[in-house]
């Protein structure tokens, strides 16, 4: 539709254009734009800090959920671990060890095959999964089995010489 304001024709050229097909350099222009913005996405998405989402207080917590005190505190540490610090974590007192997965989420010992946002949606789920009758073996540190005092060499169990 062409219509005319103060003498002048306007949409004509508007007109003509509707029709016709893109160029190959406008085709290319616009291929070219979008793998770059691909390609860059990755890029721009691992330079942002990692936010915790449900992490009250920044660096620790102590609620009861399902009946249990669980409590967890973030500690500085110095080395490899220094981009964050180490999570100490207890259900009703007893530790629970949290690991970090490369991505950025936690897992616990008590539920390893799934992982959760925050150390506290890790503790959570573990109280799920540990129930309302069973607690946290406590074990001595440097115990790696809490029957023979050591680490476990074999014995009746396990590899033989």
């Amino acid at each position: 539709m062409v219509v005319g304001v103060d003498g002048v024709t306007v949409g004509a050229e508007q007109q003509g254009k509707a029709g016709a097909r893109p160029s190959r350099r406008e085709v290319a222009r616009g291929l070219l734009a979008s793998a770059a913005a691909l390609g860059l996405a990755p890029v721009v998405a691992a330079s942002r800090p990692v936010r915790q989402a449900a992490d009250p207080g920044g660096g620790s917590f102590d609620e009861t959920y399902r009946g249990r005190r669980i409590q967890g505190v973030l500690v500085p540490t110095t080395g490899r671990k220094a981009a964050g610090g180490e999570w100490r974590i207890t259900v009703d007192g007893r530790p629970l060890h949290l690991m970090r997965r490369a991505d950025g989420t936690w897992l616990s010992m008590v539920d390893h095959y799934t992982s959760y946002r925050t150390p506290l949606e890790a503790t959570r789920a573990a109280v799920d999964e540990i129930g309302p009758r069973q607690r946290l073996r406590d074990l001595a540190p440097g115990r790696l089995d809490g029957e023979h005092g050591g680490a476990h060499t074999g014995g009746r169990h396990g590899v033989r010489a």
